[in-house]
């Protein structure tokens, strides 16, 4: 998939050392969570991200040449099993989540994050996973590209009433529910008489 990049990211990348940064927006019933992969908070994209470090985890990311939907995992380490409760009343299915990759500047004393990050993968929450031990618990999301939504049919008609739905008050199907037992004569007209 084509990204768009900032020259100044284009540049990071063309160069010789980078220190990568996933960026996670991950949408729940009360709103958009906004992770990364680092420590610490950043502000980015007019949010702060909230830094989980090696508590949180992406899967691969891939990419091919032919179209098909390929999903992602994001997990959550060390969660109060206190907490479990509410992390499964937040989740909502088929909300939007989005992967971001930044880059960090670092040949200064403090590392500076290179504008903007490009994405990497944007698509759909799935059912959550919960693996629980005694004190804490893992979470794992997984989560599904929008190109899934090619293999769900699509159930309309063309039938007057579906018509109706977009188009209300048009006639243009109104006789479509009688053409199924109509007898249409082409040509001439059949005769009941035996032509031999």
């Amino acid at each position: 998939m084509p990204r768009n990049m900032t020259t100044a990211m284009a540049a990071a990348i063309g160069g010789g050392y980078i220190q990568p940064a996933l960026f996670v927006m991950a949408t729940f019933r009360t709103g958009p969570i906004y992770v990364w992969t680092g420590t610490g908070s950043i502000a980015w994209g007019g949010h702060t991200w909230l830094g989980v470090g090696k508590l949180g985890s992406v899967s691969t990311i891939e990419e091919g040449t032919s179209v098909e939907a390929r999903g992602i995992t994001l997990g959550l380490n060390g969660i109060d099993t206190a907490l479990l409760t509410d992390v499964l009343t937040e989740f909502q299915l088929s909300a939007p989540v989005a992967v971001y990759l930044g880059l960090f500047d670092v040949s200064a004393s403090t590392p500076t994050l290179i504008a903007d990050p490009v994405t990497s993968w944007v698509g759909r929450m799935d059912q959550p996973q919960i693996d629980v031990s005694a004190e804490t618990a893992r979470i794992t999301i997984a989560c599904e590209n929008r190109l899934l939504d090619m293999n769900v049919g699509v159930y309309r008609r063309y039938t007057s009433d579906d018509q109706q739905l977009d188009h209300p008050g048009d006639l243009g199907m109104e006789f479509v529910n009688g053409l199924q037992t109509a007898s249409i004569n082409w040509g001439r007209v059949p005769s009941t008489v035996n032509n031999g």
